[in-house]
């Protein structure tokens, strides 16, 4: 009675559970596409789209993701591909690296074996060289791409379903996972249910890419205290989901403690970020510009010409001024201009009024000279049109003695003719 009861109950599980993936890839030619590897490039897509919307409201500079994805994801692939390497080495390097593994396995990524921390770490570099190259912030860049690259990771968990490895223990849960029997572990029934830890940490990475979001929202995370949220975030998920699963890999022991290498990594790094963001948070805190350019490499200040044909600016606002030759007021000066440029400096407000009061005292110097030679003038008569009345006072000599035809005799002062 029990042991139908176990039956049915089993067999109604597993009627529930996960199944095997009937697909894992396409042949093109001779070239197989593996659909690990198109999970991976999947996630690299919705990371860079995700990014490009925030940089972009944040003011990054157009264009400058591609410029920093193209030294990022390499950096990225590389990394996580050693870093797998070198924390699971008996299949390349054999066991206890006695030379009996298979070195040309290294290269086959699409075999599977990306490690996120050293994918991040020479992420971040190659980041940093893409973002000094465009003359932006890192922590500007990481801050925008933290979301993102939560998301690439839950879109590329994906991959080990479809490679069917690193699932969890055995378990009796509705969501248990069917697995193929030759992927099935050495001990276990080919009818075994395996955690899905490839679901679990999809999950836990999309709730985690939707509580940055919000906390960015709300409190506006900058020099790289997003970054560190999304560190602590994912960390805290790894711990528990590394603990359920199965594969082989490097032990490592701490304060007692044995226990997978990836655990402990977990650990370590939640506490370094938790360390940093308070450091940052409580102790050095600081007014941040939410520029995210680098020191003297953001767009230069151009100037907008105004409805009234002038300009406002912070500095170097004056209009060079130049005196016509025949005399009158200068161009770009007070007198000549309607409509006064704006200025903020008051250095180039005090130059203006120097000038001011320079110009008015040439003009009132002119002034007495021309009152002074009218004084000095001695007026004499002349032809209605000719050249002395129309230039004034001084072409009344000249043009009496350039043309004595038409001079009328004055009587002499003493009352005597000339001789």
């Amino acid at each position: 009675m029990i042991s139908t009861a176990v039956t049915q109950s089993l067999a109604s599980t597993a009627a529930a559970s996960i199944p095997a993936p009937a697909w894992s890839g396409f042949d093109l030619g001779p070239l197989r596409i593996h659909a690990y590897a198109l999970c991976i490039l999947l996630g690299i897509v919705a990371a860079i789209w995700l990014t490009s919307r925030r940089w972009n409201r944040r003011g990054g500079p157009e264009g400058s993701i591609w410029d920093i994805a193209i030294w990022a994801i390499p950096f990225g692939i590389i990394g996580g591909r050693l870093y797998h390497v070198f924390s699971s080495p008996d299949a390349y390097f054999g066991p206890g690296y006695n030379g009996t593994g298979n070195l040309w396995l290294i290269p086959q990524i699409w075999l599977g074996g990306l490690g996120i921390w050293g994918a991040v770490v020479l992420g971040v570099i190659g980041a940093w060289i893409g973002c000094r190259r465009a003359g932006v912030k890192i922590s500007a860049f990481i801050d925008a791409a933290a979301p993102g690259i939560l998301l690439a990771q839950g879109i590329g968990r994906w991959g080990n379903y479809f490679n069917q490895e690193l699932f969890g223990g055995p378990t009796t849960l509705p969501w248990g996972l069917h697995v193929d029997p030759q992927f099935v572990p050495d001990g276990f029934s080919p009818d075994t249910l395996f955690h899905p830890t490839f679901l679990y940490e999809c999950v836990w990475d999309v709730l985690g890419v939707v509580a940055l979001l919000l906390i960015d929202r709300h409190f506006r995370m900058r020099r790289g205290r997003l970054f560190l949220m999304y560190a602590m975030i994912y960390t805290a998920g790894r711990v528990w989901i590394e603990l359920l699963r199965i594969d082989a890999a490097e032990h490592i022991t701490f304060f007692g403690i044995t226990t997978r290498l990836n655990v402990w990594t977990s650990i370590f790094v939640f506490a370094a970020a938790l360390v940093v963001f308070l450091v940052l948070t409580f102790v050095r805190r600081q007014t941040v510009s939410d520029s995210v350019f680098l020191p003297g490499r953001g767009p230069s200040t151009e100037v907008q010409p105004s409805s009234a044909g002038t300009t406002a600016q912070d500095t170097d606002d004056a209009v060079p001024s130049a005196t016509p030759a025949g005399g009158g007021d200068a161009v770009g000066s007070p007198g000549s201009d309607p409509v006064r440029s704006v200025r903020t400096s008051n250095g180039n407000a005090a130059q203006d009024s120097a000038a001011g009061e320079s110009s008015a005292r040439d003009t009132a110097t002119r002034d007495a000279a021309g009152d002074t030679g009218a004084r000095h003038a001695v007026p004499k008569p002349a032809e209605a049109g000719s050249p002395a009345a129309r230039n004034g006072r001084n072409g009344l000599e000249s043009d009496a003695v350039a043309d004595p035809s038409k001079e009328t005799a004055a009587p002499d002062e003493t009352g005597k003719s000339g001789s």
